[in-house]
């Protein structure tokens, strides 16, 4: 392990870099390095507190890089030690991007080694570092979207590990698969997206006008891509935010010059949205995290789409596409062509370890407090809920004030709410 120290307005930061196996089932094989940051007040930085880990939401995010002590982190830091963790492939964390898979050769091995970047494989990471900086002492976490996803393994698999934990928008349906997910996504999406119209009724006729010119003209982003008809509906991706809906309208607001074309900024801005650069394993593992024994996924949410013809191309409303993943997009979109063949694989894989243990789940002991947002796009509440009922010592908190980015938005509102709900003392 190497740790380094240094100051930033009201925090001492001390960053750690471990040694981990690629593959834990092999552990005198390959290894790779997972990065890690420490967080604790100035004031108490020399105290016993207990950690708190944070499991940033993706699959494929890395953590955040924190510019200030307000909100959730603000909270936390009265009471624990907070380590950020990136997860593996992420970040600093022997990231995997579009160069380094270039590098890893031929797309099988870039799948087998893609398949090692899931939610088993970082909670592996996740006890590993914990003895190293903890040893015995169990911790707690705090799980945002997809984090949520790996706490359910954690709690599956290492649980001797945890104290506690803390969900926000990330109770995964136990059972679910990829086909399940998305049979719900759809209608959720088509609801965003009418609701959105509703409040900015003209971007209904500027995105129908966009679509039709991209139909009939060549247009290119600045890195040389084309933007298409359906680049230009994965902005929806965005409207499960908080302020998605806003950030979507003020897009629009500066996409047409007076010649009726796309301009600069919106090309700039669109490319940036929609590229994956700094996140290409969000494309790349989307279904995979749903990847179960036996099963394919099978490019599931392109599969579903022919069920909802609302979502056609032509069709008005032009409706956008929300946390959905193609086959196109892999070799379309210039940071992703590197890992096309290899999510082919990945789509056909079947022989993928289970990812949550029912019974384990059934009998947990480790007290845990989800938020589950009631109008949630990404994350659907009705398999949250199932989820919910099945895992011994949850408790659930279900509300519409948030958005999927609630622990972030409320200021640290929703992680004091859940504390005290873990704790008993709500």
């Amino acid at each position: 392990m190497i740790r380094t120290s240094h100051r930033l307005p009201g925090l001492a930061v001390t960053d750690h870099a471990f040694t981990v196996p690629l593959d834990h089932a092999a552990p005198g094989g390959a290894t790779i390095e997972v990065f890690a940051r420490e967080l604790a007040d100035p004031v108490r930085a020399r105290d016993q507190l207990p950690w708190l880990l944070y499991l940033q939401g993706g699959p494929g995010g890395k953590s955040p890089r924190p510019l200030n002590t307000g909100g959730w982190l603000g909270h936390a830091l009265r009471t624990h030690r907070v380590l950020l963790l990136d997860q593996r492939g992420t970040g600093r964390s022997t990231p995997v991007t579009a160069r380094a898979a270039a590098a890893l050769g031929p797309a099988r091995r870039l799948a087998d080694h893609l398949a090692l970047h899931r939610a088993d494989s970082i909670v592996a990471d996740a006890e590993l570092i914990r003895r190293q900086l903890c040893g015995d002492e169990p911790w707690e976490t705090l799980g945002q979207s997809y984090g949520g996803f790996v706490t359910l393994s954690y709690l599956s698999f290492a649980s001797e590990g945890l104290r506690a934990c803390y969900i926000t928008g990330g109770l995964p349906g136990l059972d679910a698969t990829a086909d399940d997910v998305y049979a719900a996504t759809y209608p959720r999406v088509r609801e965003r997206l009418t609701a959105h119209y509703r409040r900015h009724p003209g971007d209904r006729a500027l995105l129908r006008h966009l679509a039709d010119h991209l139909a009939r003209h060549p247009v290119h982003l600045p890195d040389g891509d084309r933007l298409t008809v359906r680049r230009l509906r994965a902005l929806g991706l965005m409207l499960g935010m908080g302020d998605g809906s806003a950030r979507l309208h003020w897009l629009l607001d500066e996409a047409l010059g007076a010649d009726g074309a796309p301009t600069a900024t919106f090309l700039q801005q669109v490319m940036q949205l929609t590229s994956f650069t700094d996140n290409p394993l969000f494309a790349v593992l989307q279904e995979s995290i749903y990847g179960r024994a036996g099963a394919a996924t099978g490019w599931a949410a392109e599969r579903a789409l022919a069920a909802h013809p609302a979502f056609a191309e032509d069709a008005d409303p032009l409706l956008l596409t929300g946390e959905m993943i193609y086959p196109w997009m892999l070799r379309e979109i210039a940071g992703l062509r590197p890992f096309a063949e290899a999510a082919d694989l990945l789509a056909a894989r079947t022989d993928w370890p289970e990812l949550y243990d029912p019974a384990r789940l059934a009998a947990n002991r480790v007290p845990v407090a989800a938020a589950v947002y009631h109008d949630d796009m990404y994350v659907d509440a009705g398999l949250s809920l199932g989820t919910a009922r099945a895992v011994g010592g949850l408790r659930a908190w279900v509300t519409n004030e948030w958005e999927h980015d609630g622990v972030t938005a409320s200021g640290g509102r929703v992680l004091a709410r859940l504390m005290d709900l873990a704790s008993g003392r709500a």
